[in-house]
């Protein structure tokens, strides 16, 4: 009997794996192999939420992305499976991560009351085509010194076609996740 399966690359496929309540389980071990935080911090534990972001203005563009989850220290997490190099695909990650942050605020909330932002794009293609790494992570830094800015705005990007393990050389959890989302 030969078994087929759902691509989980497929964004459907993707939904029903990282975005239902029923399976934070496996958005959050997928999180946690992806993800670094200060002094080795682990999730332990999230809300997923509807991943559409209502434009706040009128005539403002609206925005999506795959799924939406909220850590329990307010981090929110934006998760996109891209498949395809649309031209300001870039730009979009970073217009939907700023759109996320700056949502965050009504009329009268403090900017100390901001939570950090993360992005991940999940892409099939080369991004970087200067840099062999798989996994790349942006913030906000001061260009010669290297100083980092204030917590805000993360993006990190996955690149599938750097990753080149096969099922025997699967050790790290991480490489696991980014097997099953190859494969």
């Amino acid at each position: 009997i030969k078994m087929r399966f759902l691509d989980v690359k497929t964004d459907y496929a993707f939904k029903m794996v990282f975005g239902h309540a029923q399976h934070q389980d496996l958005l959050i071990s997928f999180l946690n192999s992806i993800l670094t935080f200060q002094n080795d911090k682990k999730i332990e534990s999230l809300s997923i939420q509807d991943p559409y972001n209502l434009p706040l203005l009128q005539g403002m563009k609206d925005s999506y992305v795959d799924v939406t989850a909220t850590l329990s220290t307010g981090e929110q997490v934006l998760i996109e499976m891209q498949l395809i190099n649309h031209k300001g695909f870039e730009k979009r990650v970073l217009y939907n991560a700023c759109k996320k942050y700056s949502s965050q605020l009504m009329i009268g909330g403090g900017y100390h009351l901001l939570y950090p932002v993360i992005s991940i794009s999940i892409v099939d293609f080369v991004l970087f085509k200067t840099n062999k790494k798989l996994i790349n992570t942006f913030k906000l830094l001061e260009k010669e010194e290297l100083t980092a800015y204030a917590e805000g705005i993360e993006l990190v990007f996955i690149e599938l076609p750097k990753f080149h393990k096969d099922f025997e050389a699967l050790q790290e959890l991480q490489d696991q996740w980014i097997y099953f989302v190859k494969h």
